[in-house]
């Protein structure tokens, strides 16, 4: 398990990550890192492999295409 954006991004640019859980909940917390943000290498290719939704939070799954 890895936290933070700008730690997943490193991970993701340095081919580290097979696939990602994302837990999404709309709240507003403030400011922060875009997990996605171009970073000026490669594109990363994502595939979705998994949505549950409830009223309150979505958690997503992706495989990271190689």
């Amino acid at each position: 398990m890895i936290g933070g954006a700008q730690t997943v991004r490193q991970c993701l640019q340095a081919g580290l990550i097979d696939e990602l859980e994302i837990g999404l909940a709309p709240v507003l917390l403030g400011g922060g890192l875009r997990l996605f943000e171009p970073h000026g290498s490669q594109p990363i290719e994502l595939e979705r492999i998994g949505v549950i939704e409830y009223p309150w939070f979505t958690h997503l799954r992706f495989r990271v295409v190689r």
